[in-house]
């Protein structure tokens, strides 16, 4: 069938009631979708307010939630694109992003042979960085991969695939120094609305024992469970039921899928079999549309992995993930993640249909 392009997540329901049995069946397979509506009685004092704020009372008098649940992993999302124009009472933080940032040129992380611990077997040197010991420690081994390019929003293509090769040839090292350890993790925080507590490019690298870590393997447990009840391989129709809603990017053998229930802003999954040249390159491009297009200043990226020695536990078909997520504003001093997210589901004001169309729409001649 032809898939269709562009449009918005208001037009989800749609999409799926008018697909072929077949693929609704998988979507539903997947997936719980529901659309709300919400409506308000706007006081007359506060009508001219809503309608400078919001365009006009109409808008928001009448909305239209979208709920997205993943039957399979049990995220969810709720996405209603009115929240991007709610008013922020929280001031802004004073100065400069660009200037905060280079002002911190000639950090210790600018000198991190000298000016960072090193791992009991040494320190991996890869084209464009270095690996130092973490000074304290979320886990036994934990490690962080110093960029040599202080600024974290400057990157390159061959940067960011040494950037992962370098952490996974550190995993390889702590795991033949503790062949306990074998659950990869690796990690990039970049700026402080991400978490991250040192401004130099970094990204990090944790290996651990026993079991992976509570998320990776609530998913591998989950594609399990999904094997058994329905036969599949939970990616590969996940990838399917993305692909029939015109929600899929692909580069290479790599498939990159804006998230219909993402954790919070712009989440896109990167999945492949193997971590190969199409995997990085993928991963490359989600990270130069973030950035150079979309204008994203902070960011969350994971990668999920199979461990690097058999373990008890059953990874058959567990592929290579990338997860990446905006943080938002590195100006704003207000939160973008509230009690909705930690105990609830995640609200989201990003459509990943708009996200697709800026995927899609970035100069391949840019990325090479």
């Amino acid at each position: 069938m032809t898939v269709k392009r562009g449009g918005s997540i208001d037009e989800l329901y749609a999409r799926v009631s008018a697909l072929p049995s077949k693929d609704r069946h998988l979507f539903e397979q997947i997936f719980d979708l529901n659309v709300a509506a919400g409506e308000i009685v706007p006081a007359e004092a506060m009508r001219p307010w809503l309608v400078a704020q919001f365009g006009s009372l109409e808008a928001v008098r009448q909305q239209r939630i979208v709920k997205i649940v993943n039957r399979v992993t049990l995220e969810g999302a709720l996405f209603n694109a009115l929240r991007a124009r709610r008013p922020l009472q929280a001031p802004p933080l004073d100065g400069d992003m660009r200037h905060r940032i280079t002002d911190r040129a000639g950090c210790d992380f600018c000198h991190p042979e000298t000016n960072t611990p090193a791992d009991p077997f040494g320190r991996i040197r890869g084209k464009h960085c270095i690996t130092a010991s973490n000074v304290a420690k979320s886990d036994g081994w934990h490690g962080v991969i110093v960029f040599d390019e202080h600024h974290p929003l400057r990157f390159t293509a061959s940067q960011v695939a040494d950037y992962v090769d370098t952490a996974q040839e550190w995993a390889r090292a702590a795991h033949r120094a503790d062949p306990a350890a074998c659950y990869p993790f690796f990690l990039w925080n970049c700026l402080w609305r991400s978490g991250a507590s040192i401004v130099h490019g970094h990204a990090q690298m944790e290996l651990t024992q026993a079991t992976h870590y509570a998320r990776v393997e609530s998913w591998r447990q989950a594609a399990l469970r999904y094997l058994g009840q329905h036969g599949s391989d939970y990616f590969s129709d996940l990838v399917a039921v993305h692909r029939v809603l015109g929600l899929s990017v692909t580069r290479g053998s790599a498939t990159i899928l804006p998230s219909l229930t993402p954790v919070k802003e712009k989440e896109t999954l990167i999945l492949a079999r193997r971590l190969d040249s199409d995997l990085k390159s993928a991963l490359y491009h989600v990270l130069h549309t973030f950035v150079d297009h979309l204008q994203v200043q902070s960011f969350n990226l994971v990668l999920y992995q199979p461990p690097l020695s058999n373990t008890v536990e059953d990874w058959t078909g567990f592929p290579y993930i990338f997860r990446i997520v905006d943080r938002g504003s590195v100006e704003s001093i207000t939160s973008d993640v509230g009690a909705m997210e930690f105990f609830a589901q995640s609200v989201v004001i990003s459509d990943p249909y708009h996200l697709t169309d800026a995927l899609l729409s970035t100069n391949k001649e840019e990325i090479q």
